[in-house]
């Protein structure tokens, strides 16, 4: 599986057969998604401008912007309601967190999750391979309330996102806080790329991949 991260919580993960998946694609940040962008299905965790921009994404067959359990192209897609923020959705309303298991890897994508972490919401999401978590707080959970779900799902691999660029414009912050205390984390040599299989899923410690939007 090939993920490539396009800004914002917006990712474009390609399964062997090349079935793409684009996730919360955006306008308003500070700077646009790739032109020419395409996708066969297309997952919106929530209606703001920052996450359903879906004009943007062109051949969809798809879209999926609500809870879900399905199989589409060999991709099986899960996906659950959850809160925008810790008042049970009175802020911000709800959110869509997205299971996707592509090429047998478990994706987790949380969207613009703002409810704090417990043992029921781990349970929903069960086993993990690679998470995709916001971390730039203010509209969703901060840094540290990020490394707390890091911390008690234990995925394989985490990938943040919906933090603050050096061009971004929105108000939320940038990633340093979050990858503080991580010793290890990986910068893939493409900077927004990265191919995973199921062999690099065998060790038990979690790894962090900080990918860089280009």
């Amino acid at each position: 599986m090939k993920i490539e991260y396009l800004g914002h919580s917006c990712f474009a993960l390609t399964n062997a057969q090349g079935v793409k998946i684009i996730t919360d694609p955006y306008t308003g940040v500070g700077y646009e998604l790739p032109q020419d962008l395409y996708a066969d299905i297309l997952t919106v965790s929530h209606g703001h401008f920052d996450h359903n921009y879906t004009p943007a994404v062109k051949g969809v067959k798809r879209v999926f912007d609500t809870p879900v359990n399905e199989r589409v192209a060999d991709v099986a897609i899960q996906g659950f309601s959850t809160y925008h923020d810790d008042k049970q959705g009175a802020l911000r309303g709800k959110n869509v967190v997205f299971i996707m298991e592509i090429d047998g890897i478990r994706v987790c994508h949380l969207g613009d999750l703002g409810e704090p972490y417990t043992k029921a919401f781990a349970e929903r999401i069960g086993k993990v391979d690679v998470l995709l978590i916001p971390v730039g707080g203010r509209y969703t959970i901060d840094a540290a309330r990020a490394k707390v779900f890091v911390e008690n799902i234990a995925p394989k691999i985490v990938i943040p996102m919906h933090y603050r660029p050096q061009d971004g414009t929105i108000d939320i912050t940038d990633a340093k806080a979050f990858l503080q205390g991580y010793a290890d984390v990986i910068y893939p040599s493409k900077k927004n790329q990265t191919i995973i299989n199921v062999n690099d899923l065998k060790d038990d410690k979690t790894q962090i991949i900080y990918m860089e939007r280009v």
